[in-house]
């Protein structure tokens, strides 16, 4: 089990530093590390304990420099590299995959977090004609994880999905993902197919490849207020309470808001704890293993539904990936 002195308030900076003899030497890939969000603030806490190598993955060149630049600000001793990483196309996941692959001295990757997501959209498709939150939130990660698994099976490295308390919105939609072409689209509820299904796929990845050294998680960073829920309208949430009417958090409402760096530090505990392999596939909620309602949905759990939404991505990226195990 992991540290049960941490909880809702522990930093970043607290849990990486407890893991740092964990960190040193590992090779860790962080997508969506845009600056003022929790991938970077992540990276930033991971850099100063002597990490072989940190690759910054994001969707422009502006962003990576804009991230590259900041890390080094705060780690300038520790080494870096960047990706240029476009989760809601299909062909742009697989030409970064492939750039991965080639990097004949990155042998093998230690940690790979798939950090980056969008949040209640509008209602769109991305190029593949997948809802654009289930394409890039879940079947993008989907598909670079599988395409560089080599890497990471040979450092029997460890995945951390980034979901979310709101996987609790809803399901996957296993036979309507797309939520008739956009007729019966909720921007709520295609949120929480996509958490849903992230935590299901840390579930496959566990199922598929324990025999071959991997480990998988899924975490709920909490409630934290990032550029990510731009599209989240702020009037519903003044109403609600949570919000102030300036915008900003309400100490005292239904919400017990973090920081980015508290919003960071399950994912930390997630990629490095060693105490937690018995708990392979496992949903962290404020550091802590959480297996159970009301934090963890029946539908987010459970080896029929991982291997529903195993086969269902196979479907919308047109191959197959990952042997289950006996």
């Amino acid at each position: 089990m992991p540290n049960l002195d941490f909880g809702h308030g522990t930093t970043a900076e607290e849990a990486s530093a407890y893991h740092t003899s964990q960190i040193k030497g590992k090779t860790v890939l962080i997508t969506g590390v845009s600056p003022g969000g929790i991938g970077l603030y992540t990276a930033k806490a991971i850099a100063i304990h002597s990490p072989s190598l940190i690759i910054l993955a994001a969707r422009s060149d502006s962003s990576l420099l804009a991230a590259s630049t900041e890390l080094a600000e705060a780690a300038p001793n520790t080494a870096t590299r960047t990706l240029k990483l476009d989760l809601s196309s299909n062909k742009a996941v697989r030409e970064a995959a492939a750039e991965v692959n080639s990097w004949s001295d990155v042998a093998a990757i230690d940690v790979l977090i798939n950090n980056a997501g969008i949040m209640m959209t509008p209602w769109g498709k991305n190029e593949d004609g997948i809802e654009s939150q289930f394409g890039t939130n879940h079947i993008g990660h989907w598909l670079f994880t599988n395409l560089i698994i080599d890497k990471i099976i040979a450092a029997k490295g460890r995945i951390v999905n980034l979901s979310s308390a709101g996987h609790r919105f809803g399901p996957v939609r296993y036979d309507d993902w797309n939520f008739k072409d956009g007729v019966e689209y909720d921007p709520q509820q295609a949120y929480g197919q996509a958490k849903t299904a992230n935590i299901l796929h840390a579930q496959g990845l566990a199922e598929r490849l324990e025999s071959k050294g991997i480990t998988a998680y899924s975490v709920h960073p909490g409630a934290i207020l990032t550029n990510l829920g731009r599209h989240v309208g702020k009037e519903g949430l003044i109403e609600r309470g949570i919000l102030n009417k300036d915008g900003t958090p309400n100490l005292n409402g239904p919400i017990k808001f973090k920081s980015l760096s508290q919003g960071s530090s399950s994912t930390i505990v997630a990629a490095f704890d060693q105490n937690i392999i018995d708990h392979n596939g496992a949903y962290f909620v404020d550091c802590q293993i959480v297996d159970e309602e009301p934090g963890l949905k029946t539908w987010a759990t459970g080896k029929e539904n991982a291997d529903k939404l195993w086969e269902l991505s196979e479907k919308l990226v047109g191959e197959e990936h990952g042997d289950k195990e006996n």
